[in-house]
């Protein structure tokens, strides 16, 4: 038997090899053999970064030396001075888990991420996000991001259901880069955090389509005091260069400000909101209901940069809506504050040489503000998600770092304009970039500036918000591995004269400035 099976295996091996160098490309060596799709049901991959910063920022309030967001000088307590240098470093790690059964044929998703965020030798051997890795270590800390499902029940249809990201742009959430999601739609200045819902998606080569509910709180499941959040979004390509869209979000606020961010709450009149750099509507402590909706349009061109030597992208967008109250005895809710405010973006820029990071840059933003608040019963500024989450709404993607928040942080999100309704005094600003690959891909370098003007002077202070100059030098080691240093400096103008926006103290506050050293990886 055995010498049967040798003869046969012996005839076999020609016919094998001429069978293999008879087709029509012939033999192409193992190296050549490619998988047309990755196999593989459970993929995983980490975004790992790590900064070593020094700076003359840092919160006066010991309870909020661990994670700190918001405006610059605001009640998160933050200020700056001659006499200190923050030196501390950071580091977190974002773990995507993806998991695509082939018994559904590509047909079903589960996705899971993950944050663990912590200052070097913060804490140990406690409970909580952003802290960790003191002596001994062993900190429970793992924050869950993203856990949700996405079904694609027909060609090009998508439908993802849970925890989920909610931005606002008309990309594809799990499949787009992140830096295109800060400069085209809304660039996230509105909404860009995660929450909980349903969000359903159609993609063809023309048009993208977006509908989407979220619950944002549900607090008491057997009352009607929920937030809730509706979107739909469109962008059609109108030629391979220029595409345009429209939108419309709605927040359906039935809360009265339960809920919300720990002792911080969430809502019109919440702490929250000063927190955040947001306006705070003095609406006091009657129950509310209100409705607000944003109506927008946008628009890009040569969105990769590649096309040709321009690119650009822009928006505006309308918030509208009102809060109605009632008095506690009372069954009926009648108008206390009518809503309405305008902000509008435009980001235009060249590409001078061979790469995207050789380009220039130009950026720039006006948002509506308020004078008297709501004596006249009308908010005439911008409302973001940051009335209800933290961060809810980050404009990042422009090149600034102290004016306006950058997006190379783990604990400590502060900027001058962390929320683009800078408090309902609106601003007038933009940012400045001359960027130069001095090894293409390789080595990369920027300089940039920044100015901005508030549209409404706060009371004792002007219009002028300041200046500021930055920096960067970055090289990559690899894939997706880039060592960079970080540097920015702004000179405060006399807006910062005023107590209500300086931290309520006698005279301008000493200029912020900033620099770090920080290691990115995308590890697959």
């Amino acid at each position: 038997m055995n010498k049967f099976f040798i003869i046969m295996i012996f005839f076999a091996i020609p016919h094998f090899l001429l069978s293999q160098e008879s087709g029509q490309d012939g033999f192409k060596g193992f190296d050549k053999s490619l998988p047309t799709k990755a196999n593989k049901q459970l993929q995983a991959y980490v975004f790992f970064y790590q900064q070593n910063v020094a700076m003359n920022i840092a919160p006066e309030n010991d309870f909020l030396k661990g994670q700190i967001v918001g405006r610059l000088f605001g009640s998160n307590t933050t200020t700056t001075s001659n006499d200190f240098t923050a030196l501390y470093a950071e580091q977190r790690a974002l773990p995507f888990f993806i998991y695509t059964p082939s018994i559904f044929d590509g047909k079903a998703t589960l996705r899971a991420s993950f944050e663990i965020d912590w200052t070097w030798g913060d804490v140990a051997y406690g409970t909580g996000g952003n802290f960790g890795s003191a002596i001994s270590a062993d900190q429970v800390n793992l924050q869950t991001q993203n856990l949700e499902v996405e079904f694609v029940p027909a060609k090009n249809w998508t439908v993802n259901v849970g925890l989920q990201r909610l931005f606002d742009t008309p990309h594809d959430l799990y499949r787009t880069f992140f830096d295109k999601f800060t400069t085209t739609g809304y660039r996230l200045a509105y909404f860009g955090t995660d929450g909980v819902g349903i969000s359903v998606r159609r993609q063809t080569d023309y048009h993208k389509t977006k509908a989407g509910f979220y619950k944002l709180y549900e607090n008491n499941v057997e009352l009607n005091d929920d937030v809730t959040l509706f979107e739909i979004n469109h962008q059609m390509s109108i030629s391979p260069k220029w595409n345009v869209g429209a939108s419309a979000y709605w927040i359906k606020d039935n809360s009265s400000g339960a809920g919300g961010v720990s002792i911080l709450g969430q809502g019109y009149a919440s702490p929250l909101t000063t927190y955040n750099g947001t306006f705070r509507f003095p609406i006091g402590a009657d129950p509310y209901r209100s409705n607000v909706f944003w109506l927008g349009a946008y628009f890009s061109r040569n969105e990769e940069m590649m096309l040709d030597r321009w690119f650009g992208s822009g928006f505006i967008n309308y918030n509208l809506g009102s809060v109605c109250q009632k008095n506690i005895n009372s069954t009926t809710y009648t108008k206390s504050v009518s809503i309405g405010g305008l902000a509008a973006n435009l980001r235009a820029g060249y590409r001078y040489g061979q790469t995207t990071g050789d380009a220039v840059t130009a950026d720039v933003l006006f948002t509506s503000g308020d004078a008297n608040g709501i004596a006249d019963k009308k908010y005439n500024g911008v409302i973001t998600s940051n009335t209800w989450g933290s961060p809810g709404g980050i404009f990042i993607g422009h090149g600034g770092y102290l004016l306006f928040p950058h997006g190379n942080v783990v604990n400590r999100f502060v900027a001058a304009v962390t929320d683009i309704s800078n408090m309902g005094y609106g601003i007038a600003g933009g940012t400045f970039n001359i960027s130069k690959d001095l090894i293409p891909n390789k080595l990369h370098s920027k300089i940039g500036g920044a100015t901005g003007f508030s549209t409404i002077a706060p009371n004792g202070g002007g219009n002028f918000m300041g200046w500021e100059v930055n920096g960067k030098l970055g090289y990559d080691f690899g894939a997706f591995l880039t060592v960079e240093a970080h540097g920015a400096y702004m000179g405060l103008g006399d807006f910062y004269d005023s107590k209500l926006t300086n931290g309520n103290v006698a005279s301008r506050p000493v200029n912020p400035w900033m620099g770090f050293v920080c290691l990115k990886w995308l590890i697959f």
